[in-house]
């Protein structure tokens, strides 16, 4: 958190006394300036600055520009960020509550929207989530809309396809779910997925459609499997010290401005996102390939054993992974 001088320099020089510092919170994220998630952060700096007078301010440094998507909670935890964005699965085993919001097909009863999953993963945050973001406060939780896989070249309409491909992914379940398939899973950063597929590192890739549009993924995938298999579960923290460290004030206008609905704001930002990079997709050249239901039973049938090990493992530790579970998609 820094203290913007000039501001109260300038206040002094008109003779008027400012009520207080004005602080700008440094915000990071690894994704291009163009993704949803600083849409919404610009947003929201533009909400507390309006709301603060401009006592409190966000400086965002988007394209991990100060460190890549593994880093981001730590940059956060230690205060070489005021806000991070974190994706779960960028640190396999980290964030293990937090990744059961991603296992394969498996969403709340309410819908797999965005919208529905990140209020409730929010929601379900100061009880479960806690201890895994030691050292941050957490402002709100983000679920994106089921990955779907999209490969370059290879017609996925059999899912035998996928046997002896590279395909690209984040996390332990798509791991797993990859190797299910028959393929090869490599761990790849999302920023440097176009460079990979281009040069034939990796065949396939997962992403939600938004995110295949945020790094302009079209030229160099010709196929999208509809629908998404599984979810990636984000959260947005700030450094304990930090929100500690506000004014009463400020610290409302932080809480009054995060949570639930503001999570849920991004969610129906990311559907909304979602329904418009499949456009870009198809204006791409790529071609949609719908699973039929008994495609779909198969996967689950598969899928099953990753899901009961995942939930298995976490309630091995003393967490709570199956309660957790049954809270979030009842």
């Amino acid at each position: 958190m820094t203290i913007n001088k000039s501001l109260c320099l300038a206040a002094l020089l008109l003779g008027v006394a400012p009520a207080a510092f004005a602080e700008t919170l440094k915000v990071s994220t690894f994704l291009p300036p163009n993704h949803a998630f600083n849409q919404m952060l610009t947003q929201w700096g533009e909400e507390l600055a309006a709301k603060s007078n401009g006592e409190l301010t966000i400086e965002l440094f988007p394209s991990g520009q100060l460190g890549p998507a593994p880093r981001q909670f730590d940059l956060a935890r230690t205060g070489a960020a005021d806000v991070s964005v974190v994706l779960s699965g960028a640190t396999p085993g980290r964030f293990p509550m937090a990744e059961l919001a991603g296992l394969p097909l498996t969403y709340p009863s309410a819908g797999s929207t965005s919208a529905v999953t990140s209020r409730r993963l929010t929601e379900l945050a100061p009880e479960y989530l806690t201890d895994e973001l030691e050292g941050t406060h957490a402002l709100w939780m983000a679920v994106t809309p089921p990955l779907k896989l999209h490969t370059a070249s290879k017609d996925p309409s059999d899912l035998s396809a996928f046997e002896g491909l590279r395909v690209r992914y984040a996390g332990t379940i798509w791991q797993q779910m990859i190797e299910v398939l028959g393929a090869s899973p490599v761990p790849v950063q999302p920023a440097e997925t176009g460079d990979a597929l281009s040069k034939r590192v990796v065949d396939a890739t997962a992403f939600p459609f938004e995110a295949t549009k945020a790094f302009d993924l079209g030229p160099v995938l010709d196929y999208s499997i509809e629908p998404g298999l599984a979810s990636a579960a984000f959260a947005v923290v700030m450094n304990q010290k930090t929100y500690d460290g506000l004014s009463p004030e400020l610290k409302k206008l932080v809480d009054d401005t995060t949570g639930p609905d503001r999570a849920e704001a991004f969610g129906k930002m990311l559907d909304e996102g979602e329904a418009a990079a499949r456009d870009y997709m198809i204006e791409s050249g790529g071609a949609m390939v719908g699973l039929s239901d008994d495609q779909m039973a198969t996967l689950k049938t598969e899928f099953t054993p990753i899901l009961n090990a995942m939930v298995s493992e976490v309630d091995a530790t003393g967490a709570p992974g199956s309660a957790f579970l049954f809270a979030y998609t009842k």
